[in-house]
């Protein structure tokens, strides 16, 4: 968490003047789950999470642009990031994929002892696609299962791409 307090504080200094939040959000993860699009990096623990939704962009079918961050709260990789996603609903129950880009805290190099494979992410800017599925509890709360996950996908370094991925619950409050 090197340099991600400052952003993070900077990014969220901005939220209670941001005229067009439409939703803020919060939750817990867990870090360093092992998925088919990641390989170990040595990193675990638990992530919280927080961000803000904006108002809907109809002239691109709707999709929310968002600020967030995330602070791995054992000293691993924590980052901040932008973003935009798109809510697909079916009465309460609704899908929301989405993808961004985060700036990391990860050591810029990092060798596994043992097995001698760079775990590092590979750049400091990675792109970060998630999916949630979630439902709508009353008209300003929901509750979100999602996956967050990280990487350079092999365009800043086409020799390894390690990625962390994370899993967990948020809370949504609409604004």
């Amino acid at each position: 968490m090197r340099f991600t307090a400052p952003l993070l504080a900077l990014a969220f200094a901005a939220i209670p003047g941001a005229a067009s939040a439409q939703e803020i959000y919060g939750g817990i993860y867990a870090h360093g789950v092992d998925t088919p699009f990641t390989f170990d990096t040595n990193e675990g623990g638990i992530d919280a999470q927080v961000g803000v939704r904006f108002d809907e962009i109809e002239a691109l079918a709707d999709v929310q642009p968002y600020i967030f961050g995330s602070a791995n709260l054992s000293g691993d990789t924590s980052f901040v990031g932008a973003g935009v996603s798109w809510k697909a609903e079916v009465g309460k129950l609704y899908v929301r994929p989405g993808v961004g880009l985060v700036i990391h805290d990860a050591p810029s190099l990092r060798v596994d002892p043992e097995t001698g494979m760079r775990t590092d992410l590979g750049s400091r800017v990675l792109f970060e696609p998630e999916l949630a599925v979630g439902v709508d509890l009353d008209e300003r709360w929901s509750v979100e299962a999602s996956w967050v996950h990280i990487s350079n996908a092999r365009l800043f370094n086409s020799e390894q791409n390690p990625g962390i991925d994370m899993m967990g619950l948020r809370v949504n409050y609409r604004m």
